[in-house]
């Protein structure tokens, strides 16, 4: 009896722990399979919107306009509009224009800055007044997303005003403060409105319009149109210009992950079109009449640089420039300005005074070299 209980020890004993190393490896198994059924999901889920989103674009053209013009991402955020000098812009005033009914936009106004105690504690009327004084204005366009407070933005008002510019800025409808909806019909408008009521108040100051990026779009409609009634500007500035929003769309780094989906244009880009959004750049040069100076930095990720000299190449044999100045500056890619952040080029004076004739001095003679 104790030789069959040895017998029965011995032959139990190894038993016990092999099943439970086969329940281990069960349990292994089970999870392995268990992440690979949720993985399998998320990648088919993935996938799923991967191929919707073409499709919901192309049913809802207004996701599209929305993606172009960004007004809804506000940045920076929780800054009052109200108060540039909150951004350090001691030496502006805001206002508030209405381009049309229902329709208000919130404008900054930066005298020079060798005004700058002179602008203290100064109310609207005494800007007003100011913009009929020997310093030449810009009126600057800026691009999509933000508000007329974007740091890059402000950055490039302080510099501008250093130079002895007026710098007048605003915000499309839709955008910041500013009230209407967007579209490239009413944002072109309210340049003009923007540019008509400086010019009202300016004399024979020469007034420059800078456009940025998607503002760029609005700066060659605003143009073509005041060239068209014969009241063109006395200079065009393109930062980072595209030709056109189709072709800007397609270069976009967001496009990339459908640039070779089966009917990229009829999903993506016919929406646009279907929109009224064009911002042909390309299309308007031929039909615009003054100095023309495009800056385009190389490491543009956003607007490809190959676009900013395209649209110099449309421009230059232009019949309309016949007798005016079209300068194309480029910026190397080591001084890392990319989209954004050329107003940090120590070149910026020096392009804008000498070799494009913008000058910053009162002097009449300087202005006189645009043409």
């Amino acid at each position: 009896c104790r030789l069959k209980q040895n017998l029965r020890l011995t032959g139990t004993g190894p038993a016990e722990p092999r099943c439970a190393a086969d329940a281990g490896m069960k349990r292994a198994l089970g999870r392995r399979k268990g992440l690979w059924l949720r993985l399998r999901k998320i990648l088919l889920c993935v996938l799923g919107l991967y191929i919707a989103i073409p499709f919901l674009i192309k049913l809802c053209p207004g996701i599209q306009a929305k993606l172009i013009f960004l007004n809804f991402v506000r940045v920076p955020y929780f800054i009052d509009l109200k108060k540039p000098q909150d951004q350090g812009l001691n030496h502006t005033c805001n206002y508030y224009l209405q381009p049309e009914e229902d329709v208000t936009v919130g404008v900054w106004h930066t005298v020079p800055a060798v005004w700058w105690k002179n602008a203290q504690g100064k109310d609207q009327l005494w800007y007003e007044d100011a913009l009929a004084s020997s310093h030449p204005i810009i009126l600057y366009l800026h691009g999509n997303a933000g508000t007329r407070g974007g740091d890059h933005r402000v950055e490039l008002y302080k510099v501008l005003s250093s130079l002895g510019y007026h710098v007048v800025t605003f915000d499309y409808r839709g955008w910041g403060d500013s009230v209407g909806t967007p579209s490239e019909r009413g944002m072109t408008y309210d340049a003009l409105h923007v540019f008509d009521w400086i010019k009202a108040r300016s004399g024979d100051n020469p007034v420059y319009i800078w456009g940025h990026s998607l503002g760029t779009g609005v700066a060659t409609n605003l143009v073509r149109r005041l060239c068209e009634r014969e009241t063109p500007p006395d200079a065009l500035i393109l930062e980072s210009p595209f030709t056109n929003i189709r072709e800007e769309a397609k270069s976009h780094p967001f496009s990339v992950i459908y640039r070779y989906f089966p009917g990229f244009d009829w999903f993506f880009l016919d929406p646009i079109t279907s929109s009224g959004i064009k911002f042909a750049n390309d299309e308007n040069v031929k039909h615009i009449s003054c100095p023309l100076l495009i800056l385009h930095a190389e490491d543009d990720p956003v607007v490809p640089f190959q676009l900013g000299r395209k649209l110099y190449s449309i421009a230059a044999p232009a019949r309309s420039f016949r007798d005016f100045k079209v300068q194309f500056v480029p910026f190397h890619s080591d001084l890392g300005y990319r989209h954004k952040y050329i107003y940090k080029s120590p070149e910026l004076p020096r392009i804008l005074r000498p070799q494009q004739g913008l000058a910053s001095s009162p002097d009449p003679s300087m202005c006189s070299d645009l043409v």
